[in-house]
């Protein structure tokens, strides 16, 4: 048996919590650098990515100052809200990861809600 990091058990404690309240819904995961913001929307039965957007993206990544602000994370939360609306998914579940629902995790995820995705 492996030692797993203190973010990795935690990661796979949240993980297994949203799969257990999922009901089958797609999953929105959040990961975070020191300089980029990524989300994508994960079909786990699947096991398909169904939209994604990051601060790397050419369109998103000159509207925006750096990769690693607040409005970054809005600004991805909101493109990927409009993605997943147009491929027909609204409801997920949030995936905040080893994450605290706070700061960059905070903002995208209340952007993705503005845009319209329900969780």
């Amino acid at each position: 048996m492996t030692k797993l990091s203190l973010s990795e058990r935690r990661k796979a404690r949240v993980r297994r919590a949203i799969r257990a309240a999922a009901n089958g819904r797609p999953r929105l995961s959040v990961h975070r650098t020191n300089k980029q913001i990524y989300a994508q929307i994960i079909d786990d039965e699947k096991g398909v990515t169904i939209v994604a957007a990051s601060s790397l993206e050419g369109d998103l990544k000159g509207a925006i100052k750096s990769g690693a602000n607040v409005e970054a994370a809005a600004a991805i939360g909101k493109a990927i809200a409009e993605r997943a609306v147009k491929a027909g998914v609204v409801e997920v579940v949030f995936d905040r990861g080893a994450y605290l629902y706070h700061g960059r995790v905070k903002a995208l995820a209340e952007a993705a809600r503005e845009g319209g995705l329900s969780f």
